[in-house]
């Protein structure tokens, strides 16, 4: 069908219905654009819609017409008619002009009247705004920054004709992150600033130690953004910087002391320029306001006595610093300084049980005493020869000691001196008491022993033959004669040259008498002093030394006790008896030796043992004058070097010429 065809189709309809034509339609109800009139589109094509009024008695709405008007009020589009009662137009495009257009449309009956047109604004901006001016940011941001506040700079170039709406943002660490999924547009959700040109203001709530990137774009308010972000870099340090202090003794010192601070920031650094707060280095001692200096060191000196708490700390570029006010506290080291020496002085009397015992006591109320070092040092008074360092001993409870080995000291008057330290370094001597008197001693400080050995018959000398064992006995008394009981007396036997174990030392206890007795074991030739080592109270003595001698024991065999004459040899074996370890290297010298009744020994062969002792030796029988002689021969161990024996020989035996 026609449009005509249509239109008197619903002429003929509504006077059957019995209508009643007005004079002119009513205008469209309700005309609406797609987004509101408001709102700000970036594309050219709107949609709008309204209402057709219903028939009241006129005439049935038959056609729309419409037409466009620019910003300036001229017509744009011309007026358009759509023959047909029409409510939608999905496609409305406004010229490629941003701008706020008006749309008009009025309505057509079917007489052909036109009603009064409504309008409505369509704005219409597909510009982008400006590139945003860089954002200003500090070049290093602190942890005391945040929530950070950064400004973006405002759009370069003109404005759009719908204007600023306000700013899409986005931080991240790579770079080149759009702050909108869109490559020319942002969503409202997307736009973080919404408050105009003029709001600028973005808060960062924390970021991440290292760097990141903001980006921003302006959106225009038809949501176009800037056609390249502006960007900046965001240095982020939290990190308070590292200090060092050099210069503080690990434990007391007697000086003043120099302390040098040095810092160390791995994040901003502490060199200065870039903008922000300066660094600087700081020391503040016992509370007071700190020295600080410009950059990463700082000196300053401790003087006076005492225990002194250092503080030191320093600020980064970014501004981080641990000064303890409302920041962490700042790192705390100790000096310590003592500069008086100690106090010394010796006890006032000597231990009546222990006269020996030398004692000082070291006194220091700052830094306390070091035991460690110092002593105690004996000379003869009056003889300005230096003082001769003693043993130290027991040391404690504020105390030095030494012993005086008064025994071994000739008699006379000793004076002693005392040095002393404290934990700083500081020393101090005396010689005097805690009273003021002299450290002055007499010797012989103890009781004087006497210590007798003998054997028996209160011989000096003894001799017994090889292997047998031999009794010592002794007295040990004070100087005047009384009986010292219960007391150890060491026995040193000492060995002649040769012997295995060249010394050897037992030890007795004396009787209620004083008296002290000992069997002394087999062994070589060996001289024996007796030895009491003394007490705290008692002095040390030495007996006079006894010499015992042990002969060689020596034994020989002959083959056969008749010799023939001219017939086979005799054969002479022996044995020289000796501790282990005696028989000299390359044998001990045997002599053998013959004689006739009632005439003197003669040698007639000299000959070496073996290792262990034995020889051996032929002897043939060829002289007439031997028929029928009775000869006896023995074997004779001389003296001889590294020998620890006596001379001594065997017993004879007889041998018959035939």
């Amino acid at each position: 069908m026609s449009g005509r065809a249509a239109v008197l189709a619903t002429l003929a309809l509504f006077v059957l219905l019995g209508g009643t034509a007005s004079a002119v339609p009513p205008p469209p109800l309700d005309l609406e654009v797609q987004g509101g009139e408001a709102a700000w589109h970036p594309k050219r094509a709107f949609r709008i819609a309204w209402r057709n009024p219903p028939p009241s008695g006129g005439w049935p709405i038959v056609a729309v017409h419409y037409r466009v008007r620019d910003p300036a009020g001229a017509v744009a589009i011309g007026a358009t008619r759509l023959g047909w009662p029409a409510t939608t137009i999905e496609w409305l495009e406004v010229p490629d002009v941003p701008g706020t257009y008006t749309v008009e449309v009025w309505l057509e009956d079917a007489t052909g009247e036109e009603g009064a047109p409504v309008s409505a604004k369509l704005r219409f901006d597909d510009r982008r705004p400006g590139q945003v001016e860089p954002v200003t940011a500090p070049a290093w941001i602190g942890r005391a920054a945040f929530p950070l506040s950064v400004h973006i700079g405002h759009p370069n170039g003109a404005p759009p004709a719908s204007g600023i709406r306000g700013y899409a943002v986005s931080v991240a660490p790579p770079p080149g992150t759009d702050p909108c999924a869109a490559i020319d547009r942002c969503t409202d959700v997307e736009t973080d600033l919404r408050g105009g040109i003029g709001g600028d203001s973005y808060a960062i709530a924390a970021l991440p130690e290292g760097i990141s990137y903001l980006h921003a774009v302006a959106v225009s308010g038809s949501g176009m953004a800037s056609a390249a972000p502006g960007r900046t870099v965001l240095r982020v340090d939290k990190t308070s910087p590292v200090t060092r202090l050099d210069g503080a003794p690990a434990g007391w010192t007697n000086h003043p002391v120099r302390l040098t601070v040095t810092a160390a920031d791995d994040g901003s650094g502490m060199a200065a320029g870039g903008g922000g707060p300066p660094p600087f280095t700081a020391i503040a001692i016992d509370g007071r306001p700190p020295a600080t200096s410009p950059g990463a060191s700082v000196s300053a000196v401790v003087i006076g006595e005492g225990v002194h708490r250092v503080a030191h700390y320093a600020r980064d570029l970014a501004g981080n610093v641990d000064d303890g006010r409302s920041n962490p506290a700042p790192a705390i080291a100790l000096v310590r300084i003592d500069r008086e020496p100690p106090h010394v002085s010796f006890v006032n009397s000597q231990d009546p049980s222990d006269p020996e015992l030398i004692r000082a006591r070291i006194g220091d109320s700052t830094s306390g005493p070091d035991l460690g070092k110092g002593g105690i040092g004996v000379r003869r008074v009056g003889s300005g020869d230096r003082f001769e360092p003693l043993p130290a001993g027991r040391t404690g409870d504020g105390e030095l000691s030494a012993r005086w080995d008064s025994d071994a000291y000739a008699p006379g008057e000793y004076e002693f001196r005392a040095v002393g330290y404290d934990t700083a370094g500081n020393s101090a001597g005396t010689t005097l008491r805690a009273s003021g008197a002299a450290m002055v001693l007499s010797n012989p400080l103890k009781a004087t022993t006497a210590l007798r050995t003998t054997f028996r018959d209160e011989v000096l000398r003894r001799t017994v033959p090889h292997g047998r064992g031999l009794l010592l006995g002794g007295h040990l008394t004070s100087v005047a004669g009384a009986p010292l009981s219960r007391m150890q007396v060491r026995i040193v036997e000492r060995f002649a040259a040769a012997a295995a174990a060249p010394v050897r030392v037992s030890t007795v206890t004396t009787g209620p008498d004083g008296a002290y007795a000992i069997r002394l074991a087999p062994g070589p030739s060996r001289e024996i002093t007796a030895i009491f080592d003394g007490t705290p109270t008692l002095s040390r003595s030495t007996s006079r030394p006894v010499r015992l001698g042990v002969r060689s024991g020596v034994r020989l065999r002959v083959s056969s006790a008749r010799a023939r004459i001219g017939g086979p040899p005799l054969v002479f074996r022996g044995q020289v008896a000796a501790d282990p370890g005696t028989i000299p290297v390359g044998g001990k010298a045997v002599q053998l030796q013959f004689r006739l009744p009632g005439l003197r020994w003669s040698e007639f062969r000299t000959v070496q043992t073996d290792a262990r002792g034995r020889f051996r030796y032929a002897y043939r029988f060829s002289d007439d004058d031997s028929r029928g002689a009775r000869f006896q021969f023995r074997a004779y161990a001389p003296a001889q070097a590294g020998w620890p024996y006596e001379p001594a020989g065997s017993l004879p035996v007889v041998v018959r010429g035939g």
